[in-house]
């Protein structure tokens, strides 16, 4: 992950507060197999109809208290273990039903900044608190404090290359899950467009951090659209719903 001193604010929707707490919980990721055909895609030229609400609630800077904890890059976000440990759990209340999964967030404490990637939840932390990967607490703090007070926000990352997206196991036309990968801004809503609709269906966003339609839809690709957090929105096209299956996009978020 790169650090980036210079960022431009954004909107943001969660309160902030300040507490403490060290238990996390983690989540069990899925082997992934890559789709090496890249669909055809696009950034749409318009916003969702929530965008504008989003946009409209400003974020600025949250305090709070830090913690850390052994972290793999693994947990409830339903991301996979990752060499880079520039990684946080953060507290149920701002983690928003997994809106804030692979958020990325800037936390400045005693001894310097850190850039955190959001990959879990922690179910024993107060409203505003953060859990740290060691490594990253180690880069704001003495690892001997234990907790000290910080201040955070979420910024974009500079993340390289389009977005991908990640079918669940068990995915298929008769039940689908989608999950957004290697997004610079956090993700607001994805909705798909089934084969032969016309039609926009907006996904429900699961606390495991993906988004799920139970209904049956046409055989065949489909087209999927995304809202980040700062409106924008990219649309791609996906094969047909199959378990386990990644597909890069072609667009990253600005």
């Amino acid at each position: 992950m790169k650090m980036v001193l210079t960022r431009q604010s954004v909107v943001y929707l969660f309160s902030c507060c300040a507490s403490v707490a060290l238990a996390c919980c983690s989540h069990e990721d899925e082997n992934v197999s890559t789709a090496m055909s890249p669909p055809i895609s696009r950034v749409a030229d318009t916003q969702s109809d929530n965008a504008s609400t989003q946009i409209s609630l400003t974020m600025s800077e949250h305090k709070g208290t830090a913690t850390y904890y052994r972290a793999t890059g693994k947990g409830s976000c339903s991301f996979d273990a990752n060499s880079d440990l520039m990684v946080a759990a953060i507290n149920p209340k701002d983690y928003a039903s997994a809106s804030m999964c692979g958020a990325y967030v800037s936390v400045t404490g005693p001894q310097g900044s850190v850039v955190v990637r959001i990959t879990d939840v922690c179910p024993g932390c107060k409203e505003g608190s953060l859990d740290l990967s060691t490594q990253a607490f180690n880069r704001i703090a003495s690892k001997s404090a234990g907790r000290v007070s910080v201040t955070w926000q979420i910024v974009p990352d500079t993340a390289s290359g389009p977005v991908s997206y990640r079918y669940k196991e068990s995915s298929t036309r008769y039940w689908t899950a989608i999950q957004v990968r290697n997004h610079r801004w956090p993700i607001a809503s994805l909705e798909i467009r089934p084969n032969g609709s016309t039609d926009w269906l907006r996904l429900e966003r699961k606390t495991y951090n993906y988004f799920t339609n139970s209904n049956r839809i046409p055989a065949g690709p489909l087209r999927v659209r995304v809202t980040g957090l700062t409106g924008e929105v990219l649309e791609d096209g996906l094969p047909e719903p199959k378990g386990g299956l990644v597909v890069p996009g072609a667009a990253q978020f600005h």
